[in-house]
């Protein structure tokens, strides 16, 4: 018996260090050509990484550069030591050299007032000039910056009251006093006239560009869809706070061809090692079911011959009491004689249990369905264990509701469910000392229904007790073939498994269902099996017919005490 193991063992020894390495070496090639395939496309990224960033640097250079080229021409038309003359010196030529400047203002350094000694501006509106002029002195002039070289051209673009303004500043001196010369540029001009101009070759380069402030919201350009090659430059000495944003259409077309290779390979690389993964669990899933469905297997043969033997060492043992006449009297022959007849059925019942399993695992096993009361198969089940119940010091208790309807029944199939469920019951709730059937109707409602309603009824049996319950996660095992639960070891009740796996295929076959609610009482003890089944209408004769049940399912896991 344990060469058998053994012999099986080394079988499978290969094959679990096969499937492994071939897996592995799956895994390893893909990972090299995966490697691979990301240090290209690292290599591709970069260089249209390299190729976007140089374009947009070049972008922003070039408004940069106009913005100081103008800052130069108003430096030249700028003469501290005769401040009447700029406006009659700039202002003629000021739209076609310093289109984006409106104004430019000449302030006194040395007095503490920093008054305005001369301005020019290009300006239909006064007001707007004379806002202007209080503004600067009176929040632009503290946010500038006077460090370092006066003389050096600086710029201060800042956002006061929701409004973006760009002024460019440098000092002069002259016999010994300080001007600030300031030059103020209308940025929406500059928006709005210069930017359209100085990017209007960005479709002939097939570039995708827009300029967001400090808050992130589009000044110019339309919206750009988020992309790996999307490129940001702040303008680095004149509008600052502002950023050009930059993709290049290019970029798709540079790596299309690469794109789809990668692509490809990475699908193939997965789909290799998905393949390999799913080979290798479908291996070892069939091994480890097929172990513990041999070990189920083997505890229900020693279950079954364990009951067998307990019945039939019983009935040996009385009869041969009974043979030798070793009997005081007779009312112990009659003792002895009722046990040995009980435990016949119980024998009776057991082979009964195996056999049916048997069929139902060939796909053989047929039901002769007939329209019939569930109640009178209830009835008959309970009365058959009401002698084991009362020897057992237990009760067994039958309600049938009024007005139960008919279903479409196989008799012996659903009493030997029921007989199961009973089973079950005294075995594992005898501490309960209360057994209780109850045929109900579920769905539907009372009165006079209609066909519809009818059809929606359900005649429900149910089969509960007052034992320990049954713990939720094993719930949903207990109907599996060979489940056996915890409590069942731990209380050592004999059993075969397969009693519930029976009543499942028996009220599925009925068109039912069967369902366990543990626990049942406010102290969370007791379970309660129901089966329920589809109810026939009053006003129609069902036909009879035969049906033959699917199998069980191949699978099966321990779980909570079950017959």
């Amino acid at each position: 018996m344990d060469l058998l193991p053994s012999v099986g063992q080394r079988h499978r020894v290969p094959y679990f260090a096969l499937v492994p390495a071939i897996v592995v070496a799956v895994l390893v090639l893909g990972g090299i050509a995966l490697r691979t395939t990301l240090q290209i496309e690292k290599a591709r990224q970069q260089t249209v990484f390299d190729a976007t960033l140089t374009l947009a640097d070049e972008r922003v250079d070039r408004l940069d550069k106009l913005i100081i080229a103008q800052d130069n021409v108003v430096a030249a038309h700028v003469d501290v030591a005769n401040l009447s003359v700029i406006a009659r010196r700039w202002l003629p030529t000021a739209a076609r050299e310093t289109p984006t400047v409106r104004a430019i203002l000449v302030l006194d350094m040395d007095h503490e007032a920093h008054d305005v000694l001369a301005f020019a501006s290009r300006g239909a509106s006064g007001r707007e000039d004379d806002a202007f002029r209080k503004l600067l002195l009176a929040r632009l002039l503290p946010q500038m910056n006077f460090d370092g070289d006066a003389a050096e051209l600086r710029h201060l673009h800042h956002v006061i009251d929701q409004q973006s303004l760009l002024v460019s500043y440098w000092q002069r001196e002259h016999q010994g006093r300080r001007f600030l010369v300031v030059a103020w540029h209308e940025v929406p001009r500059l928006v709005h006239e210069v930017m359209p101009r100085l990017f209007r070759d960005l479709d002939r380069e097939k570039s995708r560009m827009n300029v967001i402030d400090e808050e992130g919201r589009i000044v110019f350009g339309p919206p750009i869809i988020g992309g790996e090659f999307t490129v940001g430059r702040p303008f680095p000495t004149t509008l600052y706070n502002w950023r050009l944003q930059m993709a290049l259409t290019t970029a798709e077309e540079l790596g299309e061809k690469v794109e789809r290779q990668r692509l490809i390979e990475i699908l193939m690389v997965g789909f290799s090692a998905l393949v390999a993964l799913a080979g290798l669990a479908i291996v070892v899933l069939a091994s480890v079911n097929e172990r513990r469905l041999a070990a189920l297997k083997s505890d229900f043969v020693a279950n079954v011959s364990h009951e067998l033997k307990t019945p039939l060492s019983l009935v040996r043992m009385f009869g041969e009491l009974l043979l030798g006449d070793r009997v005081p009297n007779d009312e112990k022959r009659r003792q002895y004689l009722q046990i040995i007849v009980s435990e016949s059925e119980r024998l009776t019942a057991l082979i009964e249990n195996v056999l049916d399993f048997a069929r139902v695992e060939r796909g053989k096993a047929a039901y002769e369905f007939a329209r019939g009361s569930v109640a009178e198969v209830a009835a008959r089940a309970v009365d058959m264990y009401r002698y084991r119940a009362e020897r057992e010091e237990m009760t067994v208790e039958l309600t049938v509701a009024d007005g139960l309807p008919e279903a479409l029944i196989d008799a012996r199939a659903l009493e030997l469910a029921i007989v199961n469920l009973l089973d079950n019951a005294l075995k594992y709730a005898k501490d309960g000392g209360r057994v209780a059937v109850e045929v109900e109707v579920e769905g539907g409602g009372g009165g006079r229904l209609s066909a519809l309603t009818n059809r929606a009824r359900r005649v429900a049996i149910r089969v509960s007790d007052r034992g320990p319950g049954i713990d939720p996660d094993e719930q949903k095992h207990i109907f599996e073939r060979f489940a056996r639960g915890r409590r069942a070891s731990e209380r050592q009740v004999r059993g075969s498994g397969i009693g519930l796996a029976l009543v499942k295929h028996i009220a599925e076959s009925h068109g039912g269902a069967v369902r366990v609610e543990s626990p049942v009482t406010e102290d969370g003890r007791g379970s309660a099996f129901v089966v329920s089944l589809p109810a026939l209408e009053h006003d129609r004769e069902a036909p009879e017919r035969t049906a033959r049940a699917e199998p069980l399912a191949a699978d099966a896991a321990p779980g909570a005490g079950a017959t």
